[in-house]
């Protein structure tokens, strides 16, 4: 079975081709840029691979409800040319396929329950911790949504009482994604995040933040594992740190084992590496074949 996927980024695009278990055996990556010349592309990558299906994993704000007149839409994203762009639309045109259609972070929580990390669980969270945050919500076996999806990287959080940055969110100054993304790290110290030392005191401010979204995933959904993924959390002396503050802010009130005693199993890196958010969409286009071959 040939399905393809395609993980839109605010930053770059990856498309890629892959089976029902999983296995990518194709790939490339472009540039976001404005969405007519980024759908060519995605167009022209798939044009005579012959796959099955395609899965879309995507920034968002999107518009995820089938009944909906504007489905497949991209909605309020601050991305220039996107907002209220048929994103699903213009792919559908080209390719009389199943497709599925979520976040990018639904998808990478949606591939890492399948192959991944919370493999044979039925709930997990995903946080990506990038160019911006995105949170990605699996419960009870399924994808959540709702209103419209879950936006955790937009969560208000408590100030760290050092720090004097104001945050770099167009729509909430210091929500958690303008405080904690990539942007705000570099914003704050005048240089990337790559380049600050394991032992800057960016990374513990940083797991001050991080460690407040994942106790309040913790406190509301009460997930089988937390997932933390994006360019961030490739500083890996961050995992320690964070899962200390999330012991400290529940301050025993979670009585459960993976807390108290496993946290360093529950709260972990992705188990598809960079590929889960590619995965996450190949495991979305492989549910919309299924579905509609049931």
């Amino acid at each position: 079975m040939r399905i393809g996927a395609v993980e839109a980024g605010g930053t770059k695009f990856v498309c890629g081709i892959g089976d029902e278990n999983g296995a990518v055996e194709d790939r490339i990556s472009f540039p976001t840029e404005q969405p007519e010349k980024t759908l060519q592309q995605v167009i022209d990558y798939f044009q005579g691979k012959q796959v099955e299906a395609i899965g879309v994993g995507t920034f968002g704000p999107i518009n995820i409800d089938p009944s909906s007149p504007e489905y497949g839409f991209v909605t309020t994203t601050p991305k220039p040319g996107w907002s209220g762009y048929d994103f699903l639309g213009t792919l559908k045109k080209a390719f009389q396929v199943p497709f599925g259609w979520d976040t990018d972070v639904n998808a990478a929580a949606f591939g890492e329950a399948t192959w991944g990390a919370a493999k044979g669980l039925d709930s997990c969270v995903y946080y990506t911790i990038g160019t911006g945050v995105g949170m990605g919500v699996y419960s009870e076996g399924k994808l959540v949504h709702g209103l419209i999806h879950p936006e955790g990287g937009h969560v208000p959080v408590r100030r760290h009482p050092e720090d004097t940055y104001e945050g770099f969110c167009p729509y909430h100054g210091d929500c958690l994604e303008g405080v904690a993304a990539g942007p705000a790290l570099e914003k704050r110290w005048n240089v990337k995040g790559s380049e600050l030392a394991a032992d800057h005191p960016a990374w513990p401010m940083e797991a001050f933040y991080i460690g407040q979204a994942v106790t309040s995933a913790i406190l509301m959904l009460s997930p089988k594992k937390v997932i933390l993924g994006g360019g961030v959390m490739h500083q890996l002396q961050l995992f320690p740190m964070i899962r200390e503050e999330v012991r400290r802010n529940l301050n025993g009130y979670v009585s459960h084992p993976a807390v108290q005693d496993e946290i360093d199993s529950y709260i972990v890196p992705p188990g598809l590496g960079d590929n889960a958010g590619l995965c996450g969409s190949l495991a979305l286009g492989l549910a919309a074949y299924r579905k509609e071959h049931a």
